[in-house]
């Protein structure tokens, strides 16, 4: 049988913290977790955590160290709370030190199937039940993995700049080149120039694009 607890949704430990920091009874039963309607036929596995814990002892009744720590407002509660894994898993801080608080999932998942020789599923739900109660310690925050409630840290979104493309602008050809035609007998010239403009339109313009491009045209190719 495994030694160290765990459950399906760690995060129904949490939320009975929760409740017992606000209103911490003389005893706690599978009854009591279930008037708070969490984990439904999986009291039992929130009671065994507590006694894991040492905030309440076989009975269920509140241990004076439980309530003493429970009590704690925001600011203390975490490292008091430090104190109770600390001693709890015993075991695994002996071997692993300060490092304990900083294994990942896996790792956890790991040294719990060596410890108590469950299978994955177990050993991961006992993983999972450490990280919840290293969240309330107040050594991480939590993940998608502890199956808390508690918010994640926020990420900042970075917001990506798209520049909005310029509209190409028409290729308008300079001037062909003048044609000068020579008429008159009476060897008089006389000048004809005949001027052609090609102007290649952007198919995607917009009519800003359009009206840019005329008002071009008739400031720079036509005389007042």
């Amino acid at each position: 049988m495994a030694s160290h607890p765990y459950i399906s949704g760690p995060g129904n430990i949490t939320q009975m913290i929760g409740y017992l920091r606000k209103n911490f009874p003389a005893t706690v039963t599978s009854e009591t977790v279930k008037k708070f309607s969490l984990a439904p036929n999986n009291e039992s596995y929130v009671i065994n955590a507590l006694q894991f814990i040492g905030v309440v002892d076989e009975e269920g009744k509140r241990t004076p160290k439980g309530h003493d720590v429970f009590v704690l407002g925001d600011k203390d509660f975490p490292k008091a709370f430090e104190g109770l894994i600390v001693e709890a898993y015993k075991d695994l801080f002996d071997l692993r030190g300060e490092d304990a608080w900083g294994l990942n999932k896996t790792e956890l998942t790991s040294y719990f199937r060596t410890t108590d020789k469950t299978s994955e599923a177990i050993g991961s739900r006992q993983a999972a039940v450490f990280q919840v109660f290293r969240v309330l310690a107040g050594r991480e925050q939590a993940s998608e993995n502890t199956g808390g409630n508690s918010s994640p840290k926020s990420k900042q979104t970075k917001t990506k700049v798209v520049a909005q493309k310029k509209p190409k602008e028409a290729a308008i050809k300079p001037p062909s080149k003048p044609n000068f035609e020579f008429k008159g007998g009476d060897g008089r010239r006389e000048m004809a120039m005949t001027v052609r403009i090609e102007i290649n339109l952007p198919a995607s313009g917009s009519q800003d694009t359009y009206d840019a491009i005329f008002k071009s045209i008739r400031a720079n190719l036509i005389n007042d």
